[in-house]
């Protein structure tokens, strides 16, 4: 096995650790937004925001909070536009 092989071998070992499971991160993603939705009750909502892969919530006090994996659809869900 020459040096080349080897380091291929071992980027595949990576990669297959790295398999994640869509609706695993989904449910984390989704926990996370609660706990910031928590944390703004009180709070005024200036201006709310949706771009190609995020939701941008901005607060009266300028803070900002992005929202991440909420644009796709779940799988076997219907598709609308």
């Amino acid at each position: 096995m020459n040096a080349q092989e080897g380091t291929a071998g071992g980027v595949d070992e990576l990669l297959n650790l790295l398999e994640i499971d869509p609706d695993a991160l989904r449910e984390a993603e989704f926990m996370q937004a609660q706990a910031i939705l928590d944390s703004l009750v009180g709070e005024t909502i200036a201006r709310a925001s949706m771009e190609d892969c995020r939701i941008v919530v901005e607060t009266a006090s300028g803070n900002r909070y992005f929202f991440y994996g909420f644009m796709g659809n779940a799988p076997g869900a219907a598709t609308e536009r």
